[in-house]
């Protein structure tokens, strides 16, 4: 399906086992969503909204403004990691858009768009949308086609997005022999972007994007001299029938960030809502109360808010040694849509020279999924960022802080998000 995302390379990293979202209390195949498609399916019924197909693009353009989808997010992949694979290769690469909380994907002369998008509670919803001009379109939620490769240790165990880099051949053929790599801020800057294009400038720093590899008995062998600090495509793969001629290098970065921290958010939902779940079938054979919380699903809630938490504050974060810049306005048009603090500041605010933001929490924050986590988790989760972001909490998990970015950070959720604090002592 829509594989935007990662492959499995632990970097030291816990692998979850899969979590068995289809029972109680999740019910991911059955209970009703509340994501963006399944609004806009609504006002499509309604006769609120309207898909328009082109020659071109299909219902491409159109779904994508109806989304609030920027064409400037366009990144471009050129390994056969999707399932309209056959129509994937280096020179015709399925082009990704997104933004907060969908993704869409696009392949030329392809039977149908693909779609993630994201319900607050349940996570990652795919569906797909026919390329055929049809006066009343429907977009068909997957039944489980996708969550075959989205569901999985690479995705935590639940539905949700994955970046992958892979080695590929001329064809765009992955050689997965050769092994794969997650791909998020943590990822070294070595190891990612194999199989896709990308566009802007990065220094001495190398990846394993706008190549392939040349030896089938040695795929590792890649020219990465030839794939860095590329600001045109042309040449490597005929641009005119996308959107922009760009897979711009910031965007790529912040695909990556977005959907594993999408997944965290998710992942601390399903465990915290298992914990009380099960809490309440001890809790009624052994007669107790009602909201008794066990010791144990304190643990459990703990546990899981604090990866959480870590990944939020990027610990671990892979630290740039040269400046990034990408080819696209999607930087700009990204850091525009604040919101933004009393001083001009946004947590979405790029720096883009030693690390990815110039203030480490991720605007997810501000994210539906965030605001909807249970009240047990949120608690946890949002108490212990502000021990951290006052000083009370000093662990190595956030050592890489300084007190300027605590205090800056503090300032700009005090502002931007006040009822983040509501239940914390000042």
């Amino acid at each position: 399906m829509l594989a935007i995302v990662l492959s499995l390379s632990d970097h030291g990293r816990a692998v979850h086992a899969q979590i068995d979202f289809e029972e109680e209390p999740i019910n991911y195949g059955t209970s009703r969503t509340n994501d963006p498609v399944a609004e806009l399916q609504v006002q499509i019924d309604a006769g609120q909204a309207k898909l328009e197909s082109d020659e071109d693009h299909g219902y491409l353009v159109s779904l994508l403004e109806l989304l609030d989808i920027k064409p400037s997010s366009q990144v471009l992949v050129n390994s056969k990691t999707s399932f309209q694979l056959r129509r994937i290769s280096p020179s015709r690469p399925r082009a990704l858009y997104f933004n907060d909380h969908s993704h869409v994907g696009w392949v030329q002369n392809g039977d149908v768009v693909e779609v993630m998008t994201t319900d607050p509670v349940q996570g990652a919803i795919f569906y797909t949308l026919s390329q055929e001009n049809d006066p009343r379109p429907k977009f068909i939620r997957d039944r489980g086609q996708c969550i075959v490769c989205h569901a999985s240790s690479r995705t935590q165990g639940i539905p949700g997005g994955l970046v992958r880099s892979v080695f590929v051949d001329a064809g765009g053929q992955p050689q997965f022999g050769s092994g794969t790599f997650t791909i998020d801020h943590r990822s070294a800057f070595s190891e990612r972007w194999g199989g896709w294009y990308v566009t802007g400038t990065h220094g001495e720093m190398r990846h394993m994007g706008n190549v392939t590899s040349q030896d089938r008995h040695n795929p590792e062998a890649l020219d990465r001299e030839t794939g860095a600090n590329v600001t045109d495509l042309s040449g490597r793969c005929d641009t005119s029938p996308y959107l922009t001629p760009h897979s711009d290098i910031v965007a790529l970065m912040v695909l990556e960030h977005q959907t594993q921290m999408q997944n965290y958010l998710t992942l601390a939902s399903y465990e915290s809502r298992f914990a009380v779940h099960y809490d309440g079938i001890m809790n009624a054979a052994l007669d107790r109360p009602k909201d008794h919380v066990s010791d144990s699903a304190k643990r459990r809630i703990a546990s899981v808010g604090d990866k959480l938490l870590r990944y939020m504050l990027f610990s671990e974060e892979f630290q740039l040694t040269a400046p990034v810049k990408g080819t696209s306005a999607f930087a700009e048009e990204f850091q525009a849509q604040g919101p933004r603090d009393s001083r001009g500041r946004s947590l979405r605010d790029f720096d883009l020279k030693a690390r990815m933001f110039k203030y480490p929490c991720s605007y997810m924050i501000y994210s539906l999924s965030f605001d909807r986590l249970p009240d047990g988790l949120k608690h946890h989760v949002v108490s212990r960022l502000h021990d951290v972001l006052i000083g009370k909490d000093t662990s190595e998990d956030f050592s890489h802080l300084s007190v300027d970015d605590r205090k800056a950070i503090l300032e700009i959720l005090t502002q931007t998000k006040p009822d983040l604090w509501a239940d914390q002592e000042s």
